[in-house]
């Protein structure tokens, strides 16, 4: 009664939190499903009952399911399109593999590939035609779906657990866990104002629809499983899940079945393992940390520092970045190096445990089309990740300055291509994270530069409270910060997401003209930006001379007011120079310099900065 009582309180809340957001339909799911496991083939049987609603205005007449499983056969579209990346060379002039893939898949032999076989499919109890286009199931429905109306989904599946490749798997060969199990089960492909989101498995990214989960998964009883959730039966599990003070009252027999439900989140994800070591730390009254973990090549004292980490972190997370909603999360020892998943995460080892766990934010909550957007995902996570470890660090300076270098590499390599590319169409691989990841920061970074900090924190807690548990876009997250901020920005994002345009500009000349010192200032390259020029003199004295962008119809407040803030008519992006003045003679002088925060990713930054030396 009680856990019912606490499931009632968070759909009632969730629904009254979708009220109050921007009006958009979204597509509804509640997945139930009965997994048994073999641990000796690596191969289970599943049977998952799919409430679909169509809250759509649309009739649907064909449903997509995910079958990742599937990409982990020779041949297959992640195989190929892997071998073709090893046969051109990257930005740094190296193979472009990703390191994790090469050519592994085509060697895999018949009991190490992945698969998911759907073994029969009923809507409403009638059966389904179905195509199998090796990682998308495509279902012409035998009645259309209307708006508005319901419908259940019977699916009976099998499937076979690849060796760890990419992402999902079993056996990973460094950090030795047994199943890593994401993107594991027939998933409801995304339906959404664009249409259909049949995205075929090919490298990277994920999308989602909102909904609840009722998993049950039977498995040797030797094992210990976490991920997303909350363990419904603990005093029959054990293994640090029971009541404190309880006995544990283990069925007989082999196996044991552990159920979770998961409320509102867009995926589910499950690992296991017969020798994790599962600790927990309680952060609050409704919120418990859990950690699994191996002892493998890593130091224990490592992993067990992140329940430290996110007792200390998640006041300043939470105040930052929004309130967590949901009563658990786990770090989870497994995966390839490190992935994201609702209330868990799976980490190789404890360093990729932050980012991971900022994703929460960023893809757990603002569940954005991560193939159509996964900068608004990788991106968001990273400037956040950065600004967290600086904050842990007493770090209260500029924080994202890996970022701007990497993007700097990016934007002079010749290799770099806008942030609309779908993530899957990256010509280089080697290109693909410092754009998404690196220049996705420092597009939040670059904000604040032009809204002020203060005014792009506002922006992050509001697109938080706006669209969390909804699908936003890049257009959603700029009238967002085009109301906080009360500026036209359309123009960034047409500058820094669709173009590979960069920023530069230089102090061209500086000369002395009725008593007055005047500098010009010049812009060779194509993004045009608002200018902060900070003039020091030898007195120690300083004064912050600040040019608007014409097209940004406003301008930021003062960030620092123990500095004189002098402000000038628009610079029309149109023309290359602009030139300001100060009363101060040009003897005076000792620094001339465009942005001192570093927050301007100028590409050239060696002309941004001149000292006079009299």
């Amino acid at each position: 009664m009680i856990k019912y009582y606490f499931w009632s309180i968070f759909t009632v809340m969730s629904s009254i939190t979708l009220m109050a957001q921007p009006d958009r339909w979204q597509q509804r799911v509640k997945y139930t499903m009965n997994i048994d496991m073999n641990v000796e083939s690596n191969r289970f049987t599943g049977k998952q009952k799919l409430e679909y609603t169509n809250n759509s205005p649309d009739t649907l007449t064909r449903v997509f399911y995910h079958l990742y499983f599937n990409a982990f056969q020779p041949g297959s579209m992640m195989d190929t399109r892997s071998k073709r990346q090893g046969a051109i060379n990257g930005p740094g002039g190296r193979p472009d593999w990703d390191g994790r893939v090469k050519d592994r898949i085509a060697n895999l032999k018949p009991d190490e590939i992945g698969y998911q076989k759907i073994i029969s499919l009923k809507m409403n109890g009638r059966l389904q035609s179905f195509k199998m286009s090796e990682t998308i199931l495509e279902v012409k429905l035998d009645k259309p779906i209307a708006p508005r109306s319901k419908v259940v989904f019977d699916m009976d599946f099998e499937a076979q657990v690849p060796l760890q490749i990419r992402r999902s798997g079993r056996d990973n060969p460094a950090s030795k866990v047994r199943y890593s199990m994401s993107q594991w089960y027939p998933k409801i492909c995304e339906y959404d104002y664009e249409g259909w989101h049949p995205t075929p498995y090919v490298g990277r990214e994920f999308y989602g629809v909102w909904g609840d989960f009722d998993v049950s998964i039977t498995i040797d009883k030797n094992y210990i499983l976490g991920g997303t959730g909350y363990l419904q039966n603990p005093n029959q599990i054990g293994y640090g899940y029971e009541t404190p003070g309880a006995v544990v009252n283990r069925a007989a027999g082999p196996k044991l079945t552990w159920r979770f439900i998961a409320p509102n989140v867009h995926d589910f994800m499950w690992a296991a393992d017969p020798e994790y070591i599962h600790v927990t730390r309680q952060l609050r009254d409704s919120l418990t940390i859990h950690l699994l973990y191996k002892k493998t090549n890593e130091p224990e004292k490592d992993w067990l520092a992140l329940l430290d980490m996110a007792a200390t972190a998640l006041p300043y997370i939470e105040k930052t970045f929004g309130m967590y909603p949901y009563k658990q999360f786990s770090f989870i020892h497994g995966g390839d190096g490190g992935m994201e998943y609702p209330m868990a995460t799976l980490c190789i080892g404890p360093g990729a445990a932050l980012h991971e766990w900022m994703h929460s934010w960023y893809y757990g909550m603002l569940g954005t089309n991560e193939s159509l957007y996964p900068w608004m995902d990788e991106g968001f996570t990273q400037y956040a990740e950065e600004r967290v470890a600086a904050w842990l660090n007493g770090n209260n300076g500029f924080a994202q300055g890996d970022n701007y270098a990497s993007y700097f590499s990016l934007a002079r390599s010749g290799k770099e291509e806008p942030l609309t590319t779908h993530a899957d169409h990256y010509n280089y691989n080697a290109a693909y994270s410092p754009a998404v990841y690196s220049k996705g920061a420092v597009f939040v970074e670059q904000l604040g530069y032009i809204v002020g900090a203060p005014v792009r924190d506002k922006i992050l807690l509001e697109y938080y409270k706006q669209w969390r548990f909804k699908h936003p876009n890049a257009g959603d997250f700029m009238r967002v910060a085009e109301k906080v901020s009360d500026m036209k920005l359309d123009w960034y994002k047409e500058y820094w997401i669709n173009s590979t345009k960069t920023i530069d500009y230089k102090i061209d000349s500086l000369w002395e003209d009725g008593g007055k010192t005047k500098v010009r200032l010049y812009r060779t390259g194509l993004m045009p930006m608002p200018i902060d020029l900070q003039l020091t003199f030898k007195d120690g004295t300083k004064e912050l001379h600040y040019i608007p962008l014409n097209l940004m119809y406003g301008e930021k407040p003062i960030e620092d007011s123990a500095i004189t803030r002098k402000v000038y008519e628009p610079w029309k992006w149109t023309h290359p120079t602009y030139t300001i003045e100060t009363s101060r003679k040009l003897s005076d002088f000792t620094f001339v310099e465009i942005d001192p925060s570093l927050r301007l990713a100028d590409v050239d930054r060696k002309n941004n900065k001149l000292e006079l030396k009299w």
